[in-house]
């Protein structure tokens, strides 16, 4: 009988208890709302890069989730580079979150990272039991992302300051009901301690839900 192979037939060489989860960052932004989105996002890109680089400090991969925005016959690169070329209005968050050689990515038509994607698959080579979640938009595809992710058995964080909706108060309330319900770590990105990616938990100070 075959054993298992070690990996993604080498294309999947990392194995991490967490993996970094960075949702639609890739996002050219021009849609109605996306002017208002934006405003938050900006913002919270920076957020993200910071973090994004803590973790590679840490052994911690980066995965892109990204929505294909209806576009079959369109790839990653191709998104990416119409976000940094087409004058867009989401040229700003591109350039502070455009992935790296090593980093992996998962195109997903809906609004979970989970639904007819790989996702599954790469998480089960990596060893992942613990995700990070980040990105746009709280209130829909972070939520959705993420009560798949909790019925699939995986630990959930989500650093409040990390991700963003069009309108703060839904994605405050998306917050808390994550909190509540799948039990995510919504303390802040600054408040994780990412120097033992190798634990199911990710040590820090407790959570709270205070100031969101």
């Amino acid at each position: 009988m075959k054993t298992k192979s070690p990996d993604l037939h080498g294309n999947a060489p990392d194995n991490s208890a967490v993996a970094l989860l960075l949702v639609d960052v890739i996002n050219d932004f021009e849609f109605p709302g996306g002017a208002e989105l934006l405003r938050h996002a900006l913002p919270a890109a920076k957020r993200i890069a910071a973090l994004k680089n803590r973790c590679r400090g840490a052994g911690i991969p980066a995965i892109y989730v990204n929505d294909n925005f209806g576009k079959w016959r369109s790839d990653f690169k191709n998104l990416v580079s119409h976000c940094l070329k087409d004058k867009v209005r989401g040229q700003k968050v591109v350039e502070l979150l455009k992935p790296e050689r090593d980093d992996y990515f998962v195109l997903k038509p809906k609004h979970s990272g989970f639904y007819s994607t790989t996702l599954s698959l790469l998480l089960q080579y990596l060893g992942t039991e613990t995700l990070i979640l980040t990105g746009f938009t709280g209130d829909i595809c972070i939520l959705f992302t993420a009560n798949d992710a909790y019925i699939r058995d995986y630990r959930l964080v989500v650093p409040r300051d990390c991700v963003v909706s069009e309108n703060k108060a839904d994605n405050r309330s998306a917050l808390k009901y994550m909190q509540r319900v799948v039990d995510a770590d919504i303390r802040s990105a600054d408040r994780l301690d990412l120097m033992f990616p190798h634990r199911k938990s990710i040590p820090g100070r407790p959570s709270s839900s205070k100031n969101l």
